[in-house]
């Protein structure tokens, strides 16, 4: 007998949705070990469904090492096969298509943005850069490969379904999907050969879950591999290592990428760059000096307001626009169009 369609969540369902994105980010940015009996298991039983032999397994600490070993192996790629077995239909005869469409955004796609726009797409760039060698020598066309972070974004989605609304359709291939996510670290299938890396042992975010850490990886795997991340920017090991106190102001001088130059100058903050690059005194007012940095160390000039505090001679700096002409219009734009002669007690 067929499921009724199911057209509207009841309020207890949909507080659910949450629940079970939450659920699927954890199980996703996980730092545990992999279980490697667990791990093996799950690939054998995706192969076996998916109409392949039992394949050799072998484990790496990191992605990094996966795909340098696995360009030895590079004939007969099967992550396609295994995708296609395990791809579960979307539900659409037992869910109304608009609350299916819902589910996919409020489930997937939000977990997807989470997980892989603000984590996993910088590493693979890095990784894309770091074996750019080998990648132009080789095939790196035909090696493929499964990264369970994706993965999971749709397992939330089969997992809310299954769980909550009972969807009972292909719950072998179901678990067995559940299983490599839970399981396993990036996966490369080959016909008789597999190859499973770890997770990460250390994952580092800011309050707004973009990848971050101060002198110290922001992602880490056993073996050492890492990737350095200023709320949200990759950063060459050279700044990365050292904490943004440690920044230097004249790097901004030899620094060629723009991005990495806002990331130097958010870290180093104004004060000490105008203490430590050349700055030229253009108009005062007070307190207050309007300055320029002369080196053309961002898109725009730098302008800068400077107030000394009279009572703690605490200097505070911030950024003004480039048009500013005089240190008072500097504070007007600082003080949202009030001009300096109208407040009395300055801080």
């Amino acid at each position: 007998m067929s499921q009724k369609k199911i057209t509207k969540l009841t309020p207890e369902q949909e507080a659910l949705i949450p629940v079970y994105r939450d659920k699927w980010r954890k199980i996703a940015l996980s730092t545990e070990r992999i279980d490697r009996e667990k791990a093996t298991e799950a690939v054998k039983e995706a192969y076996v469904v998916s109409g392949f032999n039992e394949p050799k397994i072998f484990f790496c600490d990191s992605p990094y090492a996966a795909f340098k070993n696995s360009f030895t192996q590079l004939d007969n790629p099967v992550h396609k096969y295994l995708r296609q077995h395990l791809n579960v239909p979307l539900f659409r005869s037992s869910i109304n298509m608009n609350l299916l469409n819902k589910l996919i955004i409020e489930l997937q796609n939000e977990l997807s943005k989470k997980i892989w726009n603000q984590v996993y797409f910088q590493l693979c760039n890095q990784l894309e850069e770091q074996l750019n060698s080998l990648i132009e020598s080789r095939k790196f066309n035909n090696l493929q490969y499964i990264e369970p972070e994706l993965w999971a974004c749709e397992a939330s989605l089969l997992d809310f379904c299954v769980s909550v609304l009972n969807y009972t359709f292909c719950q072998n291939e179901c678990l067995i999907f559940q299983l490599l996510i839970t399981n396993c670290g990036w996966i490369f299938p080959f016909e008789n050969i597999c190859i499973v890396c770890d997770r990460p042992s250390l994952l580092s975010f800011d309050n707004q879950n973009r990848l971050h850490a101060e002198g110290k990886p922001a992602i880490q795997f056993t073996d050492g591999y890492s990737l350095y991340a200023y709320h949200g920017v990759t950063l060459p090991e050279k700044y990365g290592k050292l904490h943004p106190h440690e920044w230097e102001a004249k790097w901004l001088l030899e620094e060629d990428n723009a991005e990495l130059r806002r990331v130097l100058i958010q870290g180093i903050g104004y004060t000490r760059i105008i203490e430590e690059l050349q700055a030229t005194e253009l108009d005062f007012y007070q307190e207050y000096t309007l300055l320029k940095i002369d080196n053309n160390i961002d898109i725009e000039p730098i302008y800068l307001l400077k107030m000394t505090c009279p009572s703690t001679e605490f200097i505070h700096v911030l950024r003004v626009p480039p048009d500013v002409k005089s240190a008072r219009e500097a504070i007007r734009w600082v003080n949202w169009g009030i001009d300096p002669d109208e407040f009395a007690v300055q801080t």
